[in-house]
């Protein structure tokens, strides 16, 4: 088979078949059954289709390149690269929609088709009552009653599959370009499904501050973007042949080239603009080759000076801002807590295969273009965030809230991994966060369903009545908190989680200054497992806490139980490597990793205390095994506080707010953050536009209305010139012109002698006028 042409025809496909859902129910909409039932069933089986092509694809690629069983570390396999279509061509510059496939290209096609297939399925169950007009308790009319509105049951699947077909747009990119489009499509669809039950002014308030949110992110992007762009004169990731059979550099190739065995070096376009800060790189960019230092070595310190060098900085750090604002890491992680005013299922969606998971893979994709200093930043922003969310998570009441701020801390552990050279760690934590987290949104959904609230304390032993969604969610938490035997088998976040630890623990080894990386993250493990099994027990374990919710909740339909028993299956297996094969996640992740990355990062002159190991190091026994130790007894630190304090009951967790009443407040309002945002961005724009009104309405406006008086009074008194003068003489002309023909009238009266009388008088009156002037002239003359 050849894949060069099968898998770009198979993929292309999956991906435009969720685009053919959404135009069908967009052009047909409530015509499809009842308020559009038959819609959900054209975007399911879309994206079921999605999901059969991505399968096939991925067998393929596995069929054509073996994975290792030997868990030893493999080069990675050059993509597939190339173009749909081009858009534009402007000389050099070409905008186009192409492809580049990979092994995490396609991996990523695979798990984003199939949590959404299962979101899609449990959306018949979670969704149903918008088949029907829809009663929104939570929205009071003028008249003081509740809102009731038609079923948006076709509109609710026609932007899913467009939230769909934007993430398999973004993940099967071949350019930045592309990435961007998709980047920015992403972020309108959340608006829309954040922003679903529209009437609510939550939601409302939340689509706005995660579209506004994420804009400045994507205003960093656009500076990166933009800096690639001009200094490299390409935004295609790989090389790509044109018709001459000429091949164009790719991002990639021009900052790893292969003649510097992928060493990561300043690309030419860059040397050029060094040249005036750095003679020695001027004469490099004349004659065309990398600048190499005294010891043979790319990337040198001295390289490093030169203004070529931090326009990679620059054009890295740029990406990275709108991965930040896509992945919710600190500091514009404020959007995402906010988005659960959309349904659950749009929650699982976000949350888990869609728009956080995109910032992660840029940040993966784009990983050859980073230098030691983004990496450090991004190592530096990871665990801030994994530490700062985890916190919150802790005091957080609302079941949904405590599962977002979860993401937050895990998007945090998958940066923090990326940051510290643990490129496969860290995309397989992205892997496996995915099927624990769109499971445990789902179990929380099919609660909120059966209860009608959000509110951890108002439920309680819903285990009895809600069996196998206590049973999932149990999986599903064990997952995330990294549950398994140490040093032998686990659940999935088991092995994700230890791959990043171990990578965080190798580098504090190699540079102890940066040690803090690691001892946040295995702290974070630890408050990961308590808060989860806070939430566990809270909804599900001992005693009802409120009659009224437990006597109305009940277990799911069995379109919402499916999609939880099928995740739940992931969530457990994920990790595993399956038998007598060398088939695992990160032996297939391992096959994309970026060329010239396997070997790790020397810090150079301005960071010279980082060296980044080598990913395949932190495999080694000496470091695995206390690693997998230690995140093993955090987990069970967390778990067995959690059960003390929660199922037990042994300690009173009041008493400890009571004792800690100041971190506790800290905590419950997020450190604050939407209070000093508030204080520092949100009030002083109301205040501008405040005044910008006021200057509007006082000032502009005044000028105008008064310059429209003026020009009225003017304009009267032309008028008035006009009507009396200009008019007035011209009319009074016409006037006596007017009167003289009604004299001259009377002459016509048709009788002969009138006309012969006037005829006698006239020639008379002309002898005597002839006369008189005749006399007149002769009288002149003689004097």
């Amino acid at each position: 088979m050849d894949l060069t042409h099968t898998l770009p025809i198979l993929l292309g496909i999956a991906w435009l078949l969720p685009l053919a859902s959404f135009t069908t129910i967009f052009l047909l909409g409530p015509r499809l059954g009842r308020n559009g039932e038959l819609g959900g069933l054209v975007a399911t089986g879309a994206i079921l289709g999605s999901f059969s092509l991505s399968f096939i694809s991925l067998i393929a690629w596995i069929s054509q390149h073996p994975l290792s069983s030997g868990g030893e570390h493999v080069h990675a396999i050059p993509a597939i690269v190339g173009d749909w279509y081009t858009l534009a061509a402007f000389g050099d510059l070409r905008l186009s929609i192409g492809y580049y496939i990979d092994a995490l290209t396609v991996g990523m096609f695979t798990m984003v088709t199939l949590i959404a297939s299962c979101i899609h399925v449990y959306s018949f169950g979670y969704m149903h009552e918008e088949l029907e007009d829809f009663h929104d308790p939570l929205v009071t009319l003028s008249d003081g009653n509740t809102l009731t509105r038609p079923g948006r049951f076709h509109r609710f699947y026609q932007f899913l599959s467009l939230f769909c077909f934007s993430m398999l747009g973004l993940v099967v990119a071949g350019n930045l370009f592309m990435v961007f489009a998709f980047w920015e499509l992403v972020g309108v669809c959340s608006y829309l499904l954040i922003g679903f039950y529209v009437e609510r002014k939550s939601a409302s308030n939340a689509a706005n501050k995660a579209f506004i949110v994420n804009r400045v992110g994507d205003f960093g992007m656009l500076i990166g973007l933009m800096t690639l762009l001009g200094t490299l004169g390409t935004l295609h990731f790989g090389d790509l042949t044109d018709a001459q059979g000429n091949v164009r550099a790719g991002l990639f190739s021009q900052v790893r080239p292969l003649e510097a065995h992928h060493e990561l070096i300043v690309p030419e376009g860059m040397r050029r603009l060094a040249a005036a800060d750095n003679p020695e790189a001027a004469e490099a960019a004349s004659a065309g080759v990398p600048d190499v230092s005294a010891d043979g070595e790319h990337g040198s310190p001295v390289e490093r000076g030169t203004l070529g060098y931090w326009l990679l900085v620059v054009g890295g750090l740029g990406v990275f801002c709108g991965c930040v604002g896509k992945s919710a890491q600190f500091p514009l992680h404020v959007w995402l807590p906010d988005a659960m005013e959309g349904p659950t299922p749009v929650s699982a969606l976000i949350h888990a295969a869609t728009m956080v998971a995109a910032g992660v893979y840029l940040v993966g994709r784009c990983y050859p273009l980073f230098t030691p200093e983004v990496l450090l930043v991004i190592a530096v922003v990871g665990t801030i965030t994994l530490f700062l969310a985890a916190s919150i998570a802790v005091t957080a009441t609302d079941i949904k809230r405590v599962l977002a701020y979860s993401t937050v801390s895990q998007l945090g552990y998958m940066m923090l991994a990326l940051g510290v050279g643990g490129w496969v760690a860290g995309l397989f934590h992205l892997f496996t966060h995915a099927f624990f987290k769109a499971l445990l949104f789902l179990c929380s959904g099919s609660v909120i369903h059966a209860c009608g609230t959000n509110e951890m304390p108002q439920m309680g032993g819903l285990r009895k009545k809600m069996p196998w969604t206590a049973g999932t969610m149990l999986v599903g938490c064990l997952a995330i908190a990294g549950a398994g035997i140490p040093l032998v088998i686990g659940l999935s976040g088991f092995h994700s989680k230890d791959a990043i630890l171990a990578q965080a623990y190798s580098l504090a080894r190699t540079s102890p200054l940066y040690g803090w990386f690691f001892y946040v993250a295995l702290a974070g493990a630890a408050i990961t497992a308590f808060y989860m099994f806070r939430l566990w027990y809270m909804t599900f374990a001992g005693t009802p806490r409120d009659e009224h919710v437990y006597a109305h909740a009940h277990e799911s339909p069995r379109s919402m139980v499916g999609p939880l028993v099928v995740l739940a299956f992931f969530a457990v297996v994920a990790g595993w490597r399956v038998p007598f094969t060398g088939l695992s996640l990160p032996n297939l992740l391992e096959q994309a990793r970026p060329a010239g990355t396997a070997e790790g990062f020397a810090g150079g002159a301005w960071i010279a205390s980082l060296h980044i190991p080598a990913e395949h190091a932190s495999h080694a026994e000496a470091i695995h095994v206390p690693v997998s130790l230690m995140a093993f007894s955090a987990a069970l630190v967390g778990f067995i506080l959690a059960t003390l304090f929660y199922g037990t009951r042994r300690l009173d967790p009041g008493e400890v707010v009571r004792h800690f009443a100041g971190v506790y407040r800290f905590l419950y309002n997020k450190w604050y953050f939407d209070e000093l945002y508030w204080a520092i961005f949100v009030r002083p724009a109301h205040r501008l536009a405040a005044a910008a009104a006021w200057v509007d309405r006082r000032m502009i406006d005044w000028f105008a209305d008064h310059l429209a008086l003026w020009t009225r009074m003017l304009s009267d008194l032309d008028g008035m010139i006009d009507r009396l003068v200009v008019d007035g003489i011209v009319n009074r002309l016409a006037a006596a012109f007017y009167n003289i023909g009604l004299a001259l009238r009377k002459v016509q009266s048709g009788k002969l002698r009138v006309y012969v009388m006037w005829i006698a008088a006239g020639t008379v009156g002309l002898f005597v006028l002839v006369t008189w002037y005749w006399s007149f002239l002769t009288a002149v003359g003689a004097s």
